[in-house]
């Protein structure tokens, strides 16, 4: 890729999983990255490595749930590369568990992630793309995001939120690109967060049938790299060998 195709293009949640390979594969088609993760030392391993290989990255510590470190972080990119083209709003969590487990506690963490966390990449990175006009945002959704299953009720409302405020910035902007991307089975971390025992079990068996992260980092890349005038809205990217 020339110099003059490369866009400044945030990642959140890159410290692992569909983020941390969607940064090397943006870093490595020659886009300037910052990487955005709570797990600070796991950027920097990353982005050493690919500094290492001639890449332009930097990173930040980012807890999405804070508007104020949002905004850091989106200034702190201005400041090392340019005018953000791109956020990946990729940070996620998914504790699934029955309702009558009432996990309060991991129900609102999700909302805070997975929804306040997007809104708060959008609002820092919003006033500068409608001024410039141009500018894409990218939300990371899922399956759960087009159909509920038991125990991911709460999970999967989060996700159908990503896909509502997609779909209303897009329909609120001219210039803007706004793409969904909602993977399917993806081999990462999310299961980890799981605490209810039996459906950590399902899960487990339920995750048998899974792609490498790679997969997504290559859709997120396919939408970025189309002309400004085209808006790849919405990508379904799962296992040929998924029932769901």
């Amino acid at each position: 890729m020339n110099t003059q195709a490369s866009k400044v293009i945030l990642i959140t949640g890159a410290s692992s999983g569909i983020g941390e390979a969607t940064a090397r594969h943006l870093v490595r088609q020659g886009h300037r990255v910052v990487l955005g993760a709570r797990r600070i030392e796991r950027l920097q391993v990353l982005a050493e490595e690919l500094a290492g290989e001639r890449g332009h990255v930097a990173y930040r510590a980012l807890d999405v749930t804070r508007f104020d470190q949002m905004q850091a972080f989106a200034d702190a990119a201005e400041s090392t590369f340019g005018p953000v083209d791109v956020i990946v709003n990729n940070a996620g969590v998914m504790p699934l568990s029955p309702l009558n487990a009432l996990k309060l506690g991991e129900w609102n963490r999700m909302i805070d992630v997975n929804v306040r966390g997007v809104l708060h990449g959008i609002a820092a990175v919003l006033p500068g793309m409608e001024a410039r006009r141009r500018g894409h945002v990218i939300n990371v959704s899922s399956i759960g995001g087009h159909a509920v299953s038991p125990t991911a009720a709460v999970y999967c409302a989060t996700k159908y939120a990503v896909r509502a405020i997609s779909d209303g910035l897009r329909q609120e902007t001219d210039c803007i690109r706004v793409t969904v991307v909602s993977p399917g089975v993806v081999e990462s971390e999310l299961a980890d967060t799981i605490s209810d025992e039996a459906t950590r079990d399902f899960v487990k068996a339920y995750r048998r049938v899974a792609i490498q992260p790679d997969a997504i980092a290559r859709a997120i890349g396919y939408a970025i790299e189309q002309p400004d005038d085209v808006d790849v809205n919405e990508l379904i990217v799962r296992p040929t060998a998924s029932p769901h």
